[in-house]
């Protein structure tokens, strides 16, 4: 982590050399050695960070490092700060004099820095890091199977996996079922949800040692494919020392066809515990095309998109215990568990739910209160939960967990704990975190957006099963979390390299060499300490405790301010806000009447997000088309804003009405790629928006019961492919081709929207929510050729679906969540042959429906009983 802060002072040193182009020699060359040496330092970084674990020396100097490179970039933002200031003629003379007392000061801090940097330069070779390569080093691969041993938390006797005996049981049906060819089965979640354990109850299972002939468990977290491929040959058949030495000799692809040889013609169950590497697997599977029919491979991973190329289809996505589970596994492994008193029950059931379900956590828990005796004991564990189960020395949670974040690059681990700011319990908007990230720095720069980047980091650690998806729409992360115990993970590491720390209102406790605070209780508290010295880069209030925001000393306490985050409950924000030069984010909650106008002087922001309690508005003054970097603006304004054509990098804009849209000139408007409009009336020409040529995400939202004025300017959107439109619909327009995602609410349509939507040729995403009112819905041959995903709701007068044969033959999944029809039922006209895993697949959903809503067609057969047995198209999960 310290690379994340060294890294981040080199560039931001270099990018003041190259925009002060008239900086004094002697300065220049002082920055110029500052990044030379932090260069230096960074190549010893990854030797450091191996060793700290180990010595609390190496420790401190990392955390010297970080505070070396935080002031670095501090003392330049505030030359850069005061340089900038415009000054009048006749206050020349003593600006002058000013500014070369500031200059004097600029250059006496770095000398200051330089004298830092001998010395832990010094400190570095007395502590013995050397220069190796970052990336090097102790990998997942170790301890990870001592750790496996140790964490397991199945029931040895009776071969049960706790709470989750129905897996067991599908898993084994799936694993006996003759097939073909060899295929594979994924096992995939979080570390501490139990894949290991899960894997070794089915390799160890009777049904299982009868069925296959040849058995091999393989470990696999090696990024080295010829490791893995030697380990899995060496676990199948004896080896002479004559065959290991010549296996040393193999080249991975000689080791691929020798283990090919090896398996074909034999009904083999081989398991693949831990895989983290895609390339391991691309190797691996050329070995397994051959076996006897029946043959399995079984994948255990953290990563989604390692389980389902694995799997082809068949993959199981571990689930966290439920309160009844997680009490049920905690009394298998507590054995004094009928001796606790009813008050040490209730405590033990309370840290028991703490532990959010995640077996490991539990088992950790019960085995270390089987160290303590007596209610006191158990009630400081209580006292201090997270706290014991993290950092007790006597447990492995902490590498096991810590597995999942070494394997991060240093941009992903600065995103990943990111989330530790956060108050326990709170769930993340997408949108929100993804701007956090570009403000702070984390987003490199380069030819693709930032915004996209960003969600590409946010989708690695959804893959990597350190962020939970909570809600999504168009296929996206909606909104996200982390788990309890993984936020603790996050917090621990970052208290140990400085990143953030979070207030402590209790110990009036604060780092005065974080750049980063957030603030969960007790903001007055917090203001009301000496905050003078600190060189806060994000400042962050989650609790709605502000009334008067005009105490909040601005323009000293948080003058070199990235991200200002704040919940208020009802307030004005002060003039002084206006002086956070290096402002990038600025997000207010609760009731804000209006922004001041010194708001324009925030020439770097980026994001500015006002979400406003109980439906109110806020005042959005005009010297908001001043901020020439904005990039997001969700603001809901009262007033016209005519000038907001002058924000040429805005890239998204929510919350605009048609009162203030109906007067901008969008032409100017070059970067805008999402517009979201609400309040809109008939009344209303939206024409104007097809001359948003990048336009590529467009939601409209009608007044109340409104209906839509003319939608035929759709058509001109050519590069529009998300649209999402909630009101009504007098005639459905025709829609541009370039449309993948789209959205119908309360259209009320009273014709059939099948015929038009299903020529869309790249439609995938469709969802019809209140918005057809006629009672049969048609879809004809070779119509939604690219869909993937239907969501139907509430679509209240629905009896009939005709679907071709060739419709939808992509369609992978099915919503449903509200009524569709009082007597619904799937048409058997010419359109039907019942033939198509697309037809099975929806037939078996709307089937569903129609017995839970009670249609009175209970006691018919199901169309699709007298079938083949179901393909791997029919296992899917309806989704959301």
């Amino acid at each position: 982590m310290a690379d994340a802060f060294v890294s981040f002072a080199v560039q931001k040193l270099s990018d003041f050399l190259s925009s002060q182009v008239s900086l004094r020699t002697n300065l220049r060359e002082e920055v110029e050695w500052l990044i030379k040496e932090l260069h230096i330092i960074k190549s010893y970084l990854g030797d450091a960070e191996q060793k700290q674990s180990g010595d609390h020396r190496v420790q401190q100097w990392l955390f010297e490092i970080n505070s070396i490179a935080n002031d670095a970039v501090a003392i330049l933002e505030t030359y850069s700060f005061e340089a900038g200031k415009g000054v009048s003629s006749l206050k020349a003379c003593p600006c002058i004099c000013r500014k070369e007392k500031k200059f004097y000061n600029v250059f006496e801090e770095i000398q200051s820095l330089k004298q830092r940097i001998i010395d832990v330069s010094g400190k570095r070779e007395n502590y013995g890091i050397t220069n190796i390569n970052y990336n090097a080093g102790e990998g997942p691969s170790n301890q990870v199977t001592t750790l496996r041993r140790t964490t397991s938390y199945v029931d040895d006797q009776n071969y049960i996996f706790v709470g989750l005996q129905d897996v067991v049981q599908t898993l084994l049906d799936e694993l006996l079922r003759a097939e073909a060819r060899p295929s594979v089965i994924s096992i995939c979640g979080m570390g501490g949800l139990g894949k290991t354990t899960l894997a070794r109850n089915l390799y160890i299972n009777p049904n299982i040692v009868n069925s296959f002939h040849m058995r091999a468990w393989i470990c696999a977290p090696e990024k080295n494919t010829v490791d893995v491929l030697k380990n899995i040959i060496k676990s199948i058949q004896s080896c002479s020392k004559e065959i290991l030495d010549w296996l040393e000799r193999m080249t991975e692809r000689d080791l691929e066809i020798y283990l090919r040889a090896l398996l074909k013609k034999r009904k083999y169950l081989v398991v693949v515990d831990d895989l983290w590497h895609r390339e391991a697997w691309e190797s691996l599977k050329k070995a397994f095309r051959d076996g006897k029919k029946g043959s399995r491979v079984i994948i255990t991973t953290r990563m989604r998109d390692i389980a389902e190329r694995a799997a082809e289809g068949f993959v199981h996505y571990l689930r966290f215990l439920s309160q009844e589970e997680s009490w049920d596994l905690f009394c298998r492994k507590q054995l004094d568990v009928q001796a606790m008193v009813p008050k040490m029950e209730r405590l033990a059931r309370d840290m028991v739910e703490t532990c959010g379900g995640l077996p490991l956590t539990i088992v950790v828990l019960s085995g270390l209160l089987s160290h303590k005796r007596g209610l006191d004991e158990w009630q400081k564990v209580k006292d201090h939960l997270c706290q014991n189960i993290i950092e007790d020395e006597c447990t492995e949670i902490l590498k096991i967990l810590s597995l999942s974040y070494n394997d991060l690059s240093t941009a992903l681990k600065q995103c990943f704990l990111y989330f530790g700011i956060f108050p326990k319990g709170q769930v993340v908007e997408a949108e929100n975190i993804i701007r956090l990230w570009m403000a702070e720095g984390f987003i490199p720069r380069g030819e693709e957006r930032m915004e996209d980047v960003a969600e590409g980091f946010l989708n690695e650690l959804k893959r990597r099963s350190l962020v939970q998806v909570v809600d999504t729409f168009w296929e996206k992360v909606e909104v996200c979390s982390v788990h309890d115990l993984l936020r603790d993970l996050a917090i621990h590491k970052a208290l140990k390299v400085n990143f953030f720390d979070i207030y402590d209102p209790i110990n009036h406790s604060i780092s005065s060499s974080c750049i980063r605070h957030g603030i969960h209780s007790q903001e007055k508290r917090y203001l009301s300490l000496d905050l003078s010295n600190l060189k806060l880069r994000s400042i962050m209030f989650f609790n709605l405790g502000f009334r008067n925001m005009s105490h909040i000393n601005f323009s000293s306490v948080f003058q070199h301010v990235y991200v200002l985050y704040m919940d208020i409950i009802d307030g004005t924000l002060p003039d002084a806000i206006g002086s956070l030069y290096h402002l990038k984010f600025l997000r207010l909650t609760g009731v804000i009447h209006d922004l001041p106008s010194s708001i324009g002087s925030l020439k770097n922001l980026q994001t500015l997000c006002v979400k406003c309690n109980f439906k109110q508005f806020c005042q959005l003054p005009p010297e908001t088309a001043d901020l020439i970097n904005l990039r997001y603006l969700a603001v809901p304004y009262s007033e016209p804003l005519n000038r907001i054509r002058k924000l040429t990098s805005l890239q998204a804009l929510e919350g605009v009405s048609c009162d203030q849209w109906k007067d901008v000139d969008p032409v100017d408007l070059v970067n805008l790629q999402e517009l979201s409009m609400i309040s809109i009336t008939k009344s209303y020409s939206l024409n104007n928006i097809s001359n948003l040529k990048n336009l590529s995400t467009l939601k409209l939202l009608c007044y109340a019961d409104e209906s839509f004025p003319s939608l035929e300017f759709l058509i001109s959107c050519h590069n529009l492919k998300k649209l999402l439109l909630e009101g009504r619909i007098e005639k459905l327009p025709l829609f541009p081709n370039s449309i993948t995602m789209l959205t119908l609410v309360d259209s009320k349509l009273m014709e059939d929207p099948m015929f038009i939507l299903g020529m869309l040729p790249n439609l995938r995403n469709l969802c019809l929510f209140r918005a057809y009112q006629g009672k049969e819905i048609i879809c004809s041959d070779n119509s939604f050729s690219q869909l993937k995903f239907l969501s139907l709701d509430c679509l209240w007068n629905l009896e009939r679906w005709n679907l071709a044969t060739s419709a939808m033959p992509l369609i992978k999944a099915l919503r449903q969540n509200g009524w569709i029809g009082g007597r619904f039922s799937i048409g058997r006209g010419p359109f039907q042959k019942i033939q198509t895993p697309t037809f099975t697949i929806l037939v078996k959903q709307l089937w569903a429906i129609q017995i839970i809503r009670g249609s009175g067609s209970e006691k018919r057969p199901p169309p699709w009983r007298d079938a083949k047995k179901t393909t791997r198209e029919d296992r899917v999960s309806v989704y959301l």
